[in-house]
């Protein structure tokens, strides 16, 4: 049963992506997108790593919301971009990813209701991946975030530039 369950979610992951990577309109994409993480996130607790599945949903599916939600507010497309907007949340274009989000948590539902989880066995703290984390991987977890912070700020630079070019302020 649990390998159905599996196969169900990697197919879920893998038309999301799909989709997510053929549509034309951005909200569409990244609802797919999210879709699809949460179908990794499935998979990941199915083969027994609760810890990655939380950590899929709450960093993964979390932050590009958030990062979405920054993007349009920091491009501000005024009227025409509010006119997409209600345009893109009509019924209709939430349907697949809805009915898909479902069937994951359908299956998560069932997973759960199995009273034989699927674990390494091994319990591992939060203060034990922060001190692997923190310890031989400092170096590494630094750099990412002096990345992310430098990305963050030419995107603000690169968006500020559009928008003055535009005649707003």
């Amino acid at each position: 049963m649990l390998a159905t369950l599996f196969y169900i979610a990697a197919l879920i992951a893998l038309t999301s992506t799909m989709a997510a990577l053929t549509r034309a309109n951005a909200a569409h994409a990244l609802i797919y997108l999210i879709v699809s993480l949460l179908a990794v996130a499935v998979m990941f607790f199915l083969m027994g790593a609760p810890f990655a599945a939380a950590l899929e949903v709450v960093i993964y599916a979390g932050a590009i919301m958030v990062l979405f939600v920054f993007v349009i507010m920091m491009l501000n497309l005024g009227d025409t971009g509010e006119d997409r907007e209600r345009e893109w949340l009509a019924g209709r274009n939430w349907f697949v990813p809805g009915a898909m989000a479902a069937l994951l948590l359908i299956e998560m539902l069932m997973v759960l209701g199995d009273s034989q989880g699927v674990t390494s066995g091994n319990a591992v703290s939060p203060k034990a991946v922060g001190i692997r984390l923190f310890g031989p991987y400092l170096l590494a977890v630094e750099i990412a975030s002096m990345l992310l912070l430098s990305s963050l700020v030419g995107a603000y630079h690169l968006g500020r530039r559009f928008i003055v070019r535009r005649g707003e302020h």
